[in-house]
């Protein structure tokens, strides 16, 4: 009987780096006075509380290092579906380690380690409009389960997703398509070297989408296989107005009709440019060229006024204000001393004839307003023309040797493009624009368009470029080119 109470009072056997620590533990139960057949009971019961309480200081250490997580008070600002976000807050890595964003990929969003010093960054591209819970999880005491801390964050969702593409009523008066594009290629000459073509595009704004209306925007491209002139007018219809689209439409084909009657077979004109490129200071032979280009021009707007004024006093109580709409064209021709130009512009948008090669981008005009802020004036007006004078220096000539593109626009592309009129005149802007057109809007998933020559493609290219997204700028977009 001894012997079996001295085997079970026998030191515990453990490993050897602890037989000096079961040793004294021994003694210590001994000298304490622990009965002989309770030293098992007395062992167990202290092995336990000494855990419990072990486990429960660890618990409230971590407990309170997660009190003090959340006292920090970190917010994230709300963000936007699809467009670039990021936010940064710092946390205590004295006390924390092992800091993770968890179901990050589901959202789009990524958490990066920025400094040493406890700065942390939520970034990428929200991929889920809503209110959520960003779950961040980190590790305190050792053994203890990893805490967590849950961060509210809104993401709005994408403002292209929320405009609406209602189709145009086509049981309308003057009805047009919502979108229209168009390439005229030019067979390259006699030597065999290349020609430049032509492309133009417009598109429906998104708040005209978005109610259903038309199209107010209109274009006309023609090349004259005959003379080799090109001729180009853009016109932006009036958003008041509820019959811009047909003014805008008969304005641009009225133009370019009428030159193409007048430069079909204008030798003297072109004679009269002739000369006076042998000689360019003299005042004479210039003088000769601007009576013809006033004449084609000049009258070329007017007829475009009195074209839209026909049209409007033709429909059952149609009132020319129903009608307005901006104007710009050009006619230019190669020559052997380089291009000859010239234009008419009246109303916003831009005419720019663009040159990478020489670094200089010149405008064609100067876009103009109406009497109040964010007006322009039309070609309806009758004040444009009361003024014979006044109508001409809206007209101008210009002579280069070459260039890259020759550009006419409406303000829903110059608007987004430009933003301000000083910048009209920036060529580094006219660069940039330039940039644009070839390379697209990667971030869009919208490319960019094919410049090179004999190119059809180019014109439903910049049909879908003119879809690039830009806030507070949801007009018609049209644009036209000569490269």
């Amino acid at each position: 009987m001894y012997r079996k109470k001295r085997a079970i009072a026998r030191p515990i056997e453990v490993k050897e780096s602890f037989k000096e620590t079961a040793r004294l533990l021994d003694k210590a139960i001994r000298e304490a006075g622990v009965p002989l057949a309770e030293r098992e009971d007395f062992l167990k019961w202290t092995i336990d509380s000494l855990w419990q309480s072990f486990r429960s200081e660890r618990m409230n250490q971590r407990i309170i290092i997660e009190n003090e997580i959340k006292a920090l008070g970190i917010r994230l600002p709300n963000g936007t579906v699809k467009t670039d976000y990021s936010s940064t807050f710092s946390l205590p890595l004295d006390k924390i380690s092992d800091v993770r964003l968890e179901g990050a990929d589901a959202l789009g969003l990524t958490l990066i380690k920025s400094q040493e010093d406890g700065t942390f960054t939520i970034c990428g591209k929200p991929l889920k409009p809503g209110d959520f819970s960003l779950k961040i999880t980190y590790a305190t005491v050792p053994g203890e389960p990893r805490s967590q801390l849950l961060i509210p964050v809104a993401f709005n969702p994408d403002p292209r997703s929320l405009w609406r593409d209602i189709p145009t009523d086509k049981n309308i008066p003057y009805p047009k398509p919502d979108t229209i594009a168009e390439y005229v290629k030019v067979e390259a000459g006699f030597d065999g070297s290349p020609k430049k073509d032509m492309v133009a595009a417009s598109r429906r704004g998104r708040s005209h989408a978005q109610e259903g209306k038309p199209r107010d925007d209109h274009f006309t491209i023609f090349h004259c296989p005959a003379s080799d002139w090109y001729i180009m007018a853009v016109a932006d219809g009036a958003g008041s107005a509820r019959y811009s689209r047909k003014g805008s439409e008969v304005a641009c084909d009225t133009v370019v009709e009428h030159c193409r009657e007048r430069l079909t077979d204008n030798l003297a004109f072109e004679n009269a440019i002739k000369i006076w490129q042998l000689d360019p200071d003299n005042r004479e032979k210039r003088t000769v060229v601007t009576r013809t280009v006033i004449d084609i021009i000049y009258n070329g707007a007017l007829k475009a006024y009195e074209a839209i004024k026909r049209t409007a006093f033709t429909a059952d109580g149609g009132k020319l204000r129903d009608y307005a709409t901006t104007l710009m064209f050009v006619v230019c021709k190669k020559f052997s001393f380089g291009w000859f130009l010239a234009s008419f512009w009246v109303g916003d948008g831009a005419m720019c004839l663009f040159d990478a090669n020489r670094k200089t981008a010149k405008l064609l005009g100067t876009p103009d307003e109406g009497e109040f802020s964010g007006q322009t004036r039309f070609i309806t007006m009758h004040e444009i023309f009361r003024d014979p004078d006044m109508a001409a220096k809206r007209l101008r000539m210009a002579v280069v040797s070459d260039f890259t593109a020759l550009f006419l626009m409406t303000d829903g592309v110059s608007d987004p493009m430009f933003e301000t009129e000083k910048n009209l005149n920036d060529y580094a802007k006219w660069e940039e624009f330039y940039k644009k057109l070839q390379k697209g809007f990667p971030d869009d998933e919208i490319g960019g368009v094919d410049l090179s020559d004999d190119n059809p493609k180019a014109a439903g290219q910049l049909l879908e470029w003119l879809n690039f997204w830009s806030p507070g700028n949801h007009d018609d977009r049209t644009i036209a080119m000569l490269y």
